[in-house]
């Protein structure tokens, strides 16, 4: 039984209600690409709310992909499938540009919104700018990502994320890890997510909410990675996420916690 040891440090979630504490949240496929600097790329089943608040859950295909060049990379491991440039300021220390897919709220996928008449939010992208700091408390390496992410339809706003990894444990072809994360919102993407307009209000008999911006969610979560072979991994994480602020007291916020689970197989390159 040791630390997990690695290159680019553990990158499990921490979340920041509580000084970034633990919220629950289940994030798609993180595990070894957050706990390894090895590339990977794979398929994966991911199961998760329609949108944060909602009760009902979905299952879904999602890539498993880890690639990291000189400047260029791709990412499904950080809480969202990403590209980009990063380059090294100092040893330990990475600064980036990335494009993100948003998956927006698919109406047709929750009984509450089709019931109220709420208007689904289109699939689309965000772009940003990250800092990334990896370091080793002792034995134990940790992550440190903040992400700015601008939506690229204005009126949906703009995000920023603060995440926690560590690795926590590694005993043979086992490893695991944990991981918090913490995202705010303005006001306009708060509003685009979580308000109800006078117009919606009149279709959907739901009270007229206008939310405003701070911290939307916190979470935190479980990350596990097991090798099959040299070059094949089994890995999977757990999450819960917590809503926050004004999303909490959203007609459309049907429950406070939400929660993601995740396996997929991935080829090691």
């Amino acid at each position: 039984m040791k630390f997990l040891l690695t290159g680019r440090a553990a990158r499990p979630h921490r979340d920041g209600i509580v000084a970034m504490g633990l919220v629950a949240a289940m994030l798609p496929l993180a595990v070894l690409a957050e706990i390894s600097n090895d590339g990977l790329i794979g398929p994966g089943l991911r199961s998760r709310p329609a949108y944060d608040g909602s009760s009902a859950q979905r299952t879904e295909l999602v890539p498993v992909i880890r690639y990291f060049g000189q400047p260029f990379f791709v990412r499904s491991t950080q809480g969202v499938l990403e590209g980009g440039v990063r380059m090294e300021l100092v040893p330990g220390l990475h600064a980036g540009a990335q494009l993100a897919y948003e998956p927006g709220r698919q109406a047709g996928n929750s009984d509450f919104l089709k019931n109220h008449q709420i208007t689904g939010i289109r699939r689309g992208a965000s772009a940003g700018l990250h800092l990334e700091w990896d370091q080793k408390l002792g034995p134990m390496p940790i992550t440190l990502l903040a992400r700015w992410r601008q939506h690229t339809d204005s009126g949906l706003g703009a995000q920023a994320d603060l995440r926690l990894s560590a690795g926590v444990f590694q005993g043979g072809p086992f490893s695991a890890g944990v991981f918090s994360q913490a995202t705010w919102a303005n006001a306009t993407s708060t509003s685009a997510l979580y308000g109800i307009g006078a117009q919606q209000s009149a279709l959907s008999g739901l009270p007229v909410y206008q939310p405003g911006g701070g911290l939307l969610h916190a979470s935190v979560g479980l990350l596990w990675s097991f090798d099959l072979s040299p070059k094949w991994v089994v890995l999977g994480s757990f999450e819960g996420r917590r809503q926050q602020g004004d999303a909490t007291g959203s007609p459309l916020t049907e429950r406070s916690w939400s929660r993601y689970t995740s396996a997929g197989l991935a080829y090691r390159y």
